[in-house]
């Protein structure tokens, strides 16, 4: 059981990281030139830049919803591990002259989701009453 300041860390966080994600839906499913860009150097346009925001999503969905925050951290942390690669990778930290905003921002929810499944780890399904 969390206390009451885990739990109010755990609202900030979970707020945070689902604001990043869904304020990127946007681009994602207007196919925005930014996005556009970016999957298509990973070579994954434009299946790739819809099949992440339908994940994110969801991601963002159970990250809100307190008795699937772990699962929503989870998903949530695969995308961004993903995203993270992808920059450090082949996209390069600037994209399109953002400054490196995408990725401090996949770094922030990555970090926040990371909390989050710390702070949850106990309802990570099947695993989670072992920990």
């Amino acid at each position: 059981m969390l206390s009451k300041g885990q739990k109010t860390i755990s609202w900030i966080l979970r707020i945070v990281a689902a604001v990043i994600l869904l304020q990127t839906l946007f681009f994602k499913f207007t196919g925005a030139p930014e996005s556009v860009y970016i999957f298509s150097t990973l070579g994954m346009e434009p299946w790739g830049r819809i099949g992440s925001g339908v994940v994110e999503l969801v991601a963002s969905i159970l990250l809100l919803m307190p008795r699937t925050a772990a699962v929503g951290a989870i998903i949530a942390l695969g995308t961004m591990a993903g995203a993270i690669g992808a920059h450090l990778t082949k996209l390069g930290i600037v994209v399109m002259d953002d400054g490196g905003t995408l990725f401090i921002l996949a770094l922030v929810t990555f970090a926040s989701c990371a909390v989050v499944l710390f702070l949850h780890r106990r309802e990570i399904p099947v695993i989670g009453d072992k920990l």
